[in-house]
């Protein structure tokens, strides 16, 4: 781990420091530090910035307009935008669509969508889950048929992240019902302007307005936004979720959780809360800060360690530990803060009640409830880890 602590990389740091306190703007750095989603207006101004700088996608290639950073040093940039309150840009297109559109894309699909996803002017969102095909994502049935050079889809997603913000959906559909349930499954790239495309939002237990169901009625679809060949979805779906649960384990949100909590502590004692030196809550959090620690260590072991051939399960092992760490940290939080934690504070609203370092608290509570379901619930992935990993 000497390379963290080389010359290179302190001032590597440095750089990305100084730019963000150049450039990231006020108001948003406060909204990130007091819990709240981003706004569509917020990753998009943010995108833009971070691609002028050409760090919006420092994962891609250099020539679709990456940095070339190894994963080490992608991994303390991500944490060096969390520790200064900066908000994740919007992970759909950027993490997900993106990679696949380069790697199997048309020269067409690469000119038309990369650089309005790298610059933020197009925002996507994923049409996998479905009623009755979430973890068992093969089992999905909205249908394509194909109509000269149209597809036609009828079908609904549901549990949809952002599409209320989307421009695009990336949706998984079937396009033919014979043989195994997995090789009759394409990857359609979808405008949500589309007449018969109709998003309805699900508000969640924080009373904010995140994840939608998507219905698909005659929608019509050019066969040009085909991605790869007919029925070869499955190949891409796999691809994609490797690199959505590789990116999933939580070790920036972990780092800005810890010290948002330093930072309730330190409020709620210089106000002198009862209670708030109670041995057991310090105890607590150094633990806490242990594990967090240790999660940092095991996640450079594995962006260090390019011949592994368990990537798949060391993906899944630190996407469980990322999950535990937010839903723990999150209950700490309203543990500390006490009555103060109790309001829902709605966002980009102003209030006249409450400590300010209890907003958005709850919130994050509640919303956290489901970091170990989305992406592959846990359960997944202990499969994954009990299959691969220990050939059971």
């Amino acid at each position: 781990m000497d390379t963290l602590d080389s010359t290179e990389m302190r001032a590597f740091r440095r750089e990305v420091r100084d730019f963000v306190t150049a450039n990231l703007p006020k108001p948003l750095e406060q909204r990130c530090r007091q819990g709240f989603h981003p706004s569509k207006e917020d990753m998009r101004e943010w995108t833009a910035i971070l691609h002028g700088k050409g760090w919006s996608a420092p994962h891609w290639p250099t020539r679709y307009g990456g940095t070339g950073w190894s994963p080490l040093k992608r991994m303390v940039f991500d944490i060096e935008l969390a520790e200064a309150w900066a908000p994740a840009p919007s992970p759909f297109g950027l993490h997900l669509i993106g990679p696949v559109i380069y790697t199997f894309g048309t020269d067409q699909q690469k000119e038309r969508y990369l650089p309005r996803i790298l610059d933020g002017s197009e925002f996507w969102c994923q049409g996998y889950s479905e009623p009755n095909a979430g973890s068992d994502l093969a089992s999905l049935r909205t249908a394509a048929k194909r109509e000269g050079d149209y597809y036609r889809v009828n079908g609904q997603k549901i549990w949809t992240s952002q599409a209320q913000f989307a421009d695009w959906i990336f949706c998984l559909v079937r396009t033919d019902n014979s043989g195994k349930k997995q090789n009759g499954i394409s990857m359609l790239l979808i405008d949500m302007r589309s007449p018969g495309v109709t998003v309805k939002p699900i508000i969640t237990q924080d009373m904010d307005h995140y994840v939608n169901e998507v219905f698909f009625e005659d929608v019509r679809v050019p066969a040009e936004n085909l991605i790869g060949e007919e029925n070869a979805g499955w190949r891409y779906a796999k691809f994609l979720l490797e690199n959505e649960r590789t990116s999933s384990a939580y070790l920036p949100q972990a780092k800005q959780d810890m010290k948002r909590l330093r930072e309730i502590l330190d409020r709620m004692r210089e106000q002198q809360t009862d209670g708030i030196d109670d041995e057991a809550l310090d105890a607590e959090c150094a633990a806490l800060e242990i594990e967090v620690a240790a999660h940092e260590l095991a996640i450079y072991r594995i962006l260090t360690d390019n011949a592994s051939s368990q990537a798949d399960t060391a993906a899944s092992m630190v996407k469980i530990q990322g999950a535990r760490l937010q839903q723990r940290i999150s209950a700490l939080w309203v543990e500390v803060l006490g009555m103060h934690g109790l309001p829902l504070f709605q966002p980009h609203r102003e209030h006249d009640f409450g400590d300010p370092a209890a907003m958005g608290a709850m919130s994050q509570f509640l919303i956290r409830r489901a970091v170990s379901i989305y992406g592959g619930t846990n359960e997944i992935q202990h499969g994954i880890i009990a299959k691969r990993g220990l050939h059971l």
